[in-house]
């Protein structure tokens, strides 16, 4: 299987992401480019500012056009 990952906001969402990558590979999944076909989009944002939750809904709307399974994380 393919997942993606999207990341916006700080320091703690990034190492969150390299944590949940590390755990997908070990699963056996393909980590692939979010532009790229996924079963799992995974968008990982802190979405304290509107222009921070613009950014997620958009990158959200992305994912749901190229299919799979699409997942918000983050604070």
């Amino acid at each position: 299987m393919k997942i993606a990952f999207y990341t916006l906001g700080c320091k703690v969402n990034q190492y969150e992401t390299d944590l949940m990558t590390l755990e997908f590979k070990k699963a056996g999944f393909d980590i692939v480019d979010f532009s790229d076909k996924a079963d799992i989009y995974v968008v990982n944002s802190c979405s304290v500012t509107n222009l921070s939750t613009r950014k997620t809904r958009q990158q959200l709307s992305k994912a749901k056009r190229q299919g799979g399974i699409v997942v918000l994380v983050g604070c």
